[in-house]
């Protein structure tokens, strides 16, 4: 593990309250990180000298704005903004198994969350890492977002809503480059992480491809740590390798 790159860092990260999210906060205290921002939309847990929690809607730009207004009042500047959230499926929405499963309100639930809301977040968040040091903008993805990679279709909202985050990302990161050459800006595809997800879908998933949130979150810090300017605006697996679009 590469536990340089995260000493004395102040960062925030999105969807804090569960799963990899809550698990990234720890090995971020772990690898020596000055100060986390754990954001989340209930904003549960007890602050400390290196938490603090805040409640955070990232589908909500007033509810980013008041982040921000609030992390400068402590903070000016961040190391990195990590965004965690997705959503799969719910109490309405299935992942379709065919054209005629797919509904307007999965395709909008789908979009909100897993590309609108990182954009978002990316919209109102970058400037506190346009400082000129080296920073990271990390959002989490997913593989089936890869359009070059499916072969089996279905989960239709899912994947496009993934492959829209993922060219939202790109976007930004370009537009980025030019405010600081030391800001990388990237999605994330953890595998297959035991959580709430993946619970439903994990009965073919090898045993060893069944990650912890814990060490999911070690793995895509230590992916994090060995990106340089020049991969800004990709897509990387838990282990290093880019993704196919």
């Amino acid at each position: 593990m590469d536990d340089s790159a995260w000493v004395g860092q102040h960062v925030l990260v999105v969807g804090a309250s569960r799963g990899i999210g809550a698990a990234l906060v720890d090995a971020l205290l772990a690898r020596g990180a000055a100060h986390v921002w754990a954001a989340s939309r209930t904003g549960a847990g007890l602050d400390d000298d290196r938490v603090t929690r805040l409640t955070l809607d990232a589908t909500d730009e007033a509810s980013l704005q008041a982040a921000v207004v609030r992390i400068r009042q402590t903070t000016q500047l961040l190391g990195a903004v990590i965004h965690t959230p997705g959503l799969l499926q719910n109490d309405a929405i299935r992942p379709e198994r065919r054209m005629q499963d797919i509904t307007l309100d999965a395709l909008r639930a789908s979009f909100a969350v897993n590309a609108f809301a990182p954009i978002l977040t990316a919209k109102h968040l970058l400037p506190l890492l346009w400082h000129g040091e080296r920073a990271v903008f990390a959002s989490l993805s997913a593989r089936v977002g890869s359009i070059g990679d499916n072969q089996l279709g279905g989960w239709y909202s899912y994947r496009a809503a993934k492959a829209a985050q993922n060219q939202l990302i790109h976007t930004a990161a370009i537009e980025a480059a030019r405010k600081s050459k030391a800001l990388i800006c990237c999605t994330l595809h953890p595998g297959t992480v035991d959580t709430g997800l993946s619970k439903p879908f994990q009965a073919g998933v090898k045993a060893e491809k069944l990650f912890s949130p814990e060490r999911a979150a070690h793995q895509l810090l230590d992916v994090l740590a060995g990106l340089k300017p020049a991969d800004s605006g990709g897509f990387f697996a838990w282990d290093g390798q880019r993704v196919v679009w």
